[in-house]
């Protein structure tokens, strides 16, 4: 008799344990990941575009690159990272990936004018990831 019951009630705390309390832990792993990309996207910073003509040996190539902020100085210089670069007159260097990166960093230097880059618009993408991630929260707590 008191192994049909330890049956029963192995068998009625498995049940709670597998519809109950695991999908629990399950969905709380879930919504950990999503805030913290979300929170990733947000401290993402400013990206955007900087053009500028590049001269050398009588020819000539506006040079495209992408930059992402670091730091803003008083003079509204703006410390960049450089992500991606190319020339629009292919001809013009052959350099690519990491070499023409440091070959354009060698060129501007770290510090470029504010006012001369072309920042993607981020607002209302930052907007929505934020009501998001309150909602988020909101249901965190009905739900657990």
């Amino acid at each position: 008799m008191a192994i049909i019951i330890s049956v029963i009630c192995a068998a009625f705390l498995g049940y709670l344990y597998g519809h109950y309390i695991r999908p629990k832990q399950v969905l709380r792993n879930a919504l950990k990941d999503v805030k913290q990309r979300c929170i990733a996207v947000l401290e993402e910073g400013n990206k955007g575009v900087y053009r500028t003509i590049v001269t050398d040996n009588n020819q000539s190539s506006e040079l495209i690159v992408e930059v992402k902020e670091l730091a803003v100085t008083k003079t509204r210089q703006v410390k960049v990272q450089y992500l991606d670069a190319f020339y629009k007159n292919p001809e013009f260097r052959t350099r690519k990936g990491e070499a023409l990166l440091k070959e354009v960093q060698g060129l501007l230097g770290d510090y470029l004018p504010g006012d001369e880059i072309e920042w993607y618009d981020n607002t209302q993408r930052h907007d929505n990831i934020k009501k998001y991630l309150n909602d988020l929260n909101i249901t965190h707590y009905t739900l657990l």
